[in-house]
């Protein structure tokens, strides 16, 4: 973007797009995280053994409420929003709990959605608590928890670049072929092209790379032909909710583990766009993931948090605009109302996601390296020891799934996100070794950030 000597400046996340521009990046937003969005209701259908209609309203649900969420956590509603780049999606830190819920024989769906709502209720009263561990987030914590979002989410791009989880025919040359392919056009594209062309590289590749799978007929389009036109989305549709205490407890905690997972991701945004979070915004963020819980609840979804595959996509584009995202939370709630563009949308095959996911996902990881570098190694040799042992057990559920499966099955939710686990670590560790900086001087630390950017867009550096 750039900047006017005579008109106010604008910052690039409060940048309106022109409509078409907004569509086109929106629409990549979406088709970068749809098959994680659709993966939950899936995965908890099929363990639940619901009948295929029900999966299919779960799914309209599912997208529906993400789309409500990012429009909240986009635009900003009262208290609600941090008002940066962010797609909301239900999260998978969520999955086992549901799971051990839905199927216990005593227990049931009713009692998944009761405790979503019980913990989103909670969520939003205990969100400025959480607001408060700002000060515990340093640079050489934030660049770790970066870097191992980013490190987390490279499995599930190359598992997509092989054609996807549980495919039978997972590692086909065709599908490695075809995911480098999409990887090489996204590297072309943003090596020779230039301005909005550039932007949607990721989007140019996926599409290009359906079209030649298509072709080679290696696209599954049945479930759009039976997939109704028009579907609509009510509250309660499986009936009135149940709070059972112990489930609405194992909720909670989850929700905590998606405080601290959307605390390190804010935190990554809001470096990407060069609009440091602070303790206020922060909070404003975290509401609405309890908020987007709470919706979901009560619309027969699942709790909610920011989704990591769109934070990469903002590395990849440099697009910071917040009404891309805004654009794709309208585009999302479309979606969950005409399930037949769904499947449409759900027929783009896991290995062409693959390239693109692998240039994203290492977006994030860059990205992370890039805030380590402010970081002081040379006089204070102890942050390599934070670094070192907080990435090392953040990789711990990616390499060694089975790692703590000896372990009590509460503690899955905490054990297996590798993001926590390095947060908890990073925050440990730089406390022992560096102590805690007074919340003024954190305050102080987002200022500077921020005067940074605009020293730079007063000398033009800014586009």
């Amino acid at each position: 973007m750039a900047l006017s000597s005579t008109g106010p400046k604008v910052h690039p996340v409060d940048e309106r797009l022109p409509t078409g521009q907004l569509l086109t990046l929106g629409i990549q937003h979406v088709l970068v995280m749809y098959a994680g969005a659709v993966a939950v209701p899936l995965i908890l259908g099929a363990a639940m053994h619901l009948t295929k209609d029900q999966v299919a309203f779960l799914i309209s649900a599912d997208l529906f409420s993400c789309g409500v969420a990012t429009l909240i956590q986009t635009l900003g509603l009262w208290i609600f929003g941090i008002r940066l780049p962010v797609i909301m999606g239900c999260t998978f830190a969520a999955v086992g709990p549901m799971i051990a819920i839905g199927t216990n024989p005593s227990l049931g769906i009713l009692d998944v959605f009761g405790s979503t709502i019980a913990a989103g209720v909670i969520g939003i009263v205990l969100a400025p608590m959480i607001g408060k561990l700002l000060r515990f987030f340093p640079p050489v914590v934030v660049g770790t928890v970066i870097a191992v979002i980013g490190l987390s989410l490279m499995g599930v791009g190359i598992n997509w670049a092989a054609g996807g989880v549980g495919n039978p025919d997972y590692g086909n040359p065709i599908y490695l072929l075809l995911s480098l392919v999409v990887l090489s056009l996204i590297l072309l594209i943003n090596k020779f092209a230039r301005g909005f062309i550039a932007n949607i590289s990721v989007l140019l590749g996926i599409v290009a790379g359906f079209a030649i799978a298509a072709m080679l007929g290696r696209v599954n389009m049945d479930g759009v032909a039976h997939a109704p036109w028009v579907g609509i989305v009510l509250p309660f549709h499986f009936g009135l909710p149940h709070f059972d205490p112990l489930s609405v407890a194992t909720m909670v905690i989850v929700m905590f583990v998606t405080f601290i997972e959307s605390t390190g991701m804010f935190l990554a945004v809001g470096d990407l766009v060069e609009r440091p979070v602070d303790q206020k915004a922060l909070v404003r963020g975290l509401r609405v993931d309890g908020l987007g819980t709470l919706i979901g609840g009560v619309f027969n979804s699942f709790p909610h948090t920011s989704f990591s595959q769109n934070v990469g996509l903002i590395g990849v584009t440099g697009v910071k605009s917040r009404f891309v995202c805004a654009t794709g939370g309208v585009i999302l709630v479309v979606l969950g109302l005409f399930p037949k563009m769904a499947q449409v949308v759900a027929s783009v095959p896991p290995f062409v996601l693959g390239g693109a996911g692998i240039v994203m996902f290492g977006m994030v990881a860059a990205n992370g390296i890039k805030t380590l570098s402010r970081v002081d190694f040379s006089k204070n040799h102890h942050n390599l020891f934070i670094v070192a042992v907080s990435v090392g057990m953040g990789m711990v559920p990616v390499v060694a799934p089975k790692f703590f499966s000896q372990l009590p099955h509460a503690l899955e939710p905490i054990l297996h996100s590798g993001i926590l686990l390095a947060s908890v670590t990073a925050v440990v560790l730089n406390v022992v070794f560096n102590g805690v900086r007074k919340e003024r001087e954190a305050r102080c630390e987002m200022r500077e950030a921020a005067h940074e950017f605009e020293g730079a867009a007063h000398a033009g550096d800014v586009h």
